[in-house]
């Protein structure tokens, strides 16, 4: 049987119809701007001719408030599934050229028949995010839209891997779809993202603000870690995308995307034992630590630009896929604050729920002091690092290189806090408090009864580190596995994430702990 030619001719109309969205003129105004559109977006982050689209025909619905019969062709978003880097994904792209991209009911319909088709699957989820809003003229259809697509985004949680890419405007309660997701990234230009803007800040308050003191990827990225990475462009964010996904499973059912060695190389590296600093009071630079750990010094950090005391990202150790939590001893001495408390907190339960094992490098004199964490709630905020670090079933090992003093010792997941594995540099310190706080509480009266207080004091420092905080005598007490050379580090993480991979830990039945959120 032919297909008649009229059937095929009205395909190949609707079929153009749909690709030119908005119009010649929208596209190249879209393009002066630097901006790719809807279309364009998804056909770059997959692999080639492997997107099928999915509601191509679709189109709103709506003939009662001023919109007629004018079409919108997606209904402004372009939704479909296909491969990343090999792996299947399923994909949205708002379409700023029909209606400024604007929500209604179809357009949350293509989203939500997406997104439960990626829970049912066990595929990621990524939603470019470019949108004027909610579509006016639909009134509460547009509201129950985001409210259908916020609880999918909830029920996909910890189930499929969620990224949000914001590319253009992200405003109002279309800002909580991406604040719901496991990733952020978000474009240097053209691109904002706010509940109130700056007009009505003013009128609500007063207050003049710009946009970018309010929405920028700067504000996002370094002042309230609302985003996880800052993109230059499009082109740019979406290869952010890809390297992310290359770190993460399909869904929490299956293993992270391993590449493992043939064999372990379990020779030592020295060129480690020269990042340490002769003087235990100066900064070492985590990120060269962590640069000598991972494969060819590839660590694709998280949250680069916030909360800089500690560092979290994703890395390859001889092929296994970790993530990584380290004290940054060259920003606020690597203390804990509220926002790295915080950020490390979110993370290590992302790992958690995605089978990505944790390694936990150690140098932390203690929680920051001051009037303003107390008041802050730091007791709250510290606590979300010691919750997730307890209830995080995946293998999880654990590097002091130096200072480990306090409370902070434990949030840094010492073995009682559940690490499979503690391993210890020879310059690591574990105690209650450093040497020289100790010893000026225990030993007050000798070191002012002394000819010379300042050399009392650094003697009895130094018999107190020997007596009390040598990881010698943490390992004589079974509070570490072993005391190795810095040179052993990457050939020992390497070993134990490998004699790891098989662990399954179970815990009692319940729906939930209750973090101290």
């Amino acid at each position: 049987m032919t297909i008649a030619p009229e059937f095929l001719t009205q395909l190949a109309e609707k079929r153009r119809i749909a690709l030119a969205a908005g119009g010649d003129d929208k596209l190249a105004a879209r393009h002066a701007k630097g901006q790719m559109n809807a279309r364009e977006r998804l056909l770059t982050l997959f692999d080639p001719h492997t997107f099928m689209e999915w509601g191509m025909h679709a189109d709103h619905d709506c003939h009662d408030f001023g919109l007629g019969d004018k079409s919108f062709p997606g209904d402004g978003v372009v939704t479909g599934v296909g491969y990343v880097g090999g792996r299947p994904v399923a994909a949205f792209s708002q379409d700023f050229t029909v209606c400024g991209g604007s929500l209604g009911r179809i357009h949350s319909k293509k989203i939500c028949d997406l997104m439960e088709y990626a829970m049912k699957v066990g595929m990621p989820i990524l939603g470019i995010n470019d949108s004027g809003g909610a579509r006016i003229q639909e009134g509460d259809d547009s509201l129950s839209g985001y409210g259908q697509v916020f609880f999918r985004n909830v029920q996909a949680s910890g189930l499929v891997p969620q990224i949000s890419i914001i590319a253009g405007p992200c405003a109002g309660g279309a800002a909580y779809s991406p604040a719901l997701t496991d990733f952020v990234i978000m474009t240097k230009t053209n691109a904002n993202m706010f509940i109130c803007g700056p007009d009505v800040i003013k009128a609500a308050t007063g207050q003049t603000v710009t946009m970018d003191e309010v929405g920028s990827a700067a504000v996002h990225a370094s002042v309230n870690g609302n985003i996880h990475f800052v993109a230059e462009n499009d082109a740019h964010a979406l290869q952010l995308a890809r390297k992310l996904l290359s770190f993460l499973p399909n869904n929490n059912a299956g293993d992270p995307l391993h590449k493992l060695t043939p064999h372990l190389d379990l020779s030592p590296d020295p060129a480690i034992n020269d990042l340490v600093p002769a003087d235990p009071k100066a900064a070492i630079d985590i990120l060269k630590v962590i640069g000598r750990i991972v494969d060819e010094g590839d660590f694709f950090e998280v949250q680069r630009d916030w909360a800089k005391n500690i560092v979290i990202g994703f890395g390859r150790i001889q092929g296994v896929v970790c993530g990584i939590v380290a004290n940054q001893p060259a920003v606020k001495a690597g203390t804990l604050d509220i926002d790295s408390s915080d950020k490390a907190a979110r993370f290590i339960r992302t790992c958690n729920v995605y089978s990505i094992p944790i390694v936990t490098l150690v140098d932390i004199p203690g929680f920051m002091p001051g009037l303003q964490q107390e008041r802050g709630g730091i007791i709250r905020h510290g606590a979300k690092m010691l919750f997730a670090y307890a209830a995080a079933t995946v293998p999880k090992l654990t590097v002091i290189l130096r200072k480990a003093y306090g409370g902070a010792y434990l949030a840094m997941c010492s073995a009682d806090m559940g690490a499979d594995a503690v391993y210890a540099w020879p310059t690591a310190e574990i105690a209650v408090m450093g040497a020289e706080g100790a010893v000026r509480v225990l030993y007050k009266r000798e070191i002012a009864a002394a000819k010379d207080p300042k050399a009392k004091e650094a003697e009895l420092a130094a018999e107190y580190r020997a007596k009390f905080s040598s990881p010698f005598q943490a390992a004589r007490k079974g509070m570490i596995t072993d005391v190795i050379e810095p040179a052993q580090t990457r050939a020992t993480i390497a070993m134990a994430l490998r004699n790891t991979l098989n662990k399954r830990e179970t815990r009692p039945p319940k729906k939930h702990g209750n973090m101290p959120l």
